[in-house]
């Protein structure tokens, strides 16, 4: 599956197309799909902004999950309190304990999606704020196979790994060549595989 060079009209230059052709026959069947270039300092630098992000919103989940938990808690807790005490105290302190937990779980109710848009919102923010990112995203989002993946653990999977594959039934990958210190190279691949 090679293409053949093409002769520009008027011209004896022969035109070869950047991709979509194979590469050299020590690539293995290889054929390059798309290429680009991103800036190491920058990668570097948002990895580490990312990163922050994606632990704050982390932490904010399991804070709000073990507020509720706490409050489940509360309530169970009650209800044996009530019904082994006597004495009028004990249905002021269950009266106080479940307006208390009906407080908090509409409290909870309330704040929750807020802070979960805060913390989508911070990511977003960081997603678009990447210019690195920006390219991995428009250059596989057509390619990958489910596109709920493009995010930004698949990009810090590519900055980490060097290699991510984005449609394993076209056998589609990613490629990260860090050889260079001043230009990080991308490239979206597809493996043929060889002939049996």
């Amino acid at each position: 599956m090679k293409t053949t060079p093409e002769k520009t009209p008027g011209s004896t230059q022969i035109f070869t197309p950047k991709f979509g052709q194979m590469l050299s026959p020590e690539a293995n069947g290889i054929l390059v799909l798309d290429e680009f270039t991103l800036d190491p300092a920058a990668a570097r630098k948002e990895q580490h902004g990312f990163r922050a992000a994606i632990a704050s919103v982390a932490v904010t989940l399991r804070r709000i999950a073990a507020l509720r938990v706490v409050i489940a808690l509360v309530a169970i807790g009650n209800l044996p309190l009530f019904l082994l005490s006597s004495g009028w105290w004990i249905y002021a302190v269950s009266l106080t304990l479940v307006v208390a937990v009906h407080a908090a779980v509409s409290w909870l109710n309330r704040h929750e999606p807020k802070v979960r848009q805060r913390q989508d919102l911070e990511l977003h923010l960081h997603r678009e704020q990447s210019a690195n990112y920006r390219k991995v995203r428009d250059a596989v989002k057509y390619m990958i196979d489910t596109p709920s993946r493009m995010n930004e653990h698949l990009y810090l999977e590519l900055l980490a790994v060097k290699r991510v594959a984005l449609n394993l039934a076209h056998g589609t990958v990613a490629l990260l060549d860090t050889s260079d210190e001043t230009s990080w190279k991308v490239r979206i691949v597809r493996e043929i595989p060889a002939a049996a």
